[in-house]
């Protein structure tokens, strides 16, 4: 059983109940010139997640652990989109790569460093959480899943509303620091801070290269 230095607490999972989720790793988000940029972001902050973010992934595929990925983003008439959500502003307008979190433009898909393999689920949101509106809790009952390690962005939002769905939901979840990443330093440091508080309210808090080393002791 793969255990893992965490805060408050030891992480610990099962290999046959456990799936890494990737959130929302687009280009509408990372890329220089995307949506992110475009609001003022410096999208730096998001581009550091990829190589750690990378090196998770490849260690969980060499052990035949499931991945599921997220997208955000709407049909192109919008008719997933709330009005409130619209009123925002942004989304549907032509951004450097496309209409912005519309489904089936450049800008919406994943980056190809992180691109999903054949087989690994992706799942199309079209609100923050990962489990509204969408077919995530299904994928999990199927393969019995019952502990998450999550990742990707943002920190304080996508990823802790998904975060806190899960809980609810009954689902551990552990969270890598450096394979999640927000536009704000600081909203980072809470984000993280708030997970892992009061003996772990929403989860558990550790460093991807721990990660690694716990999936590779299984050998």
């Amino acid at each position: 059983m793969p255990s893992v230095d965490a805060r408050p607490s030891t992480f610990t999972f099962e290999l046959d109940n456990v799936a890494l989720l990737v959130i929302d790793m687009q280009r509408d988000f990372l890329l220089p010139g995307g949506f992110g940029e475009s609001l003022g972001n410096d999208v730096s902050q998001l581009s550091r997640v990829i190589e750690p973010l990378s090196a998770l992934m490849a260690a969980w595929r060499a052990q035949g652990l499931p991945i599921i990925h997220t997208r955000e983003g709407h049909q192109p008439d919008l008719s997933d989109c709330p009005p409130s959500k619209l009123a925002r502003g942004g989304i549907g307008e032509q951004g450097a790569f496309g209409r912005i979190l519309i489904r089936g433009e450049y800008g919406h898909d994943i980056v190809d460093e992180l691109a999903p393999l054949a087989g690994e689920p992706v799942v199309d949101k079209p609100g923050k959480g990962a489990f509204y509106a969408t077919e995530l809790q299904e994928l999990l009952e199927k393969d019995n899943i019952q502990k998450l390690v999550v990742t990707g962005v943002t920190t304080e939002v996508c990823v802790h509303t998904t975060v806190r769905e899960a809980n609810d939901r009954g689902y551990d979840c552990l969270v890598p620091a450096d394979c999640v990443g927000s536009y704000f330093p600081e909203f980072q440091r809470v984000g993280l801070e708030m997970i892992a508080a009061q003996g772990g309210i929403f989860g558990w808090v550790a460093d991807s290269p721990t990660v690694i080393a716990a999936l590779q002791e299984q050998k």
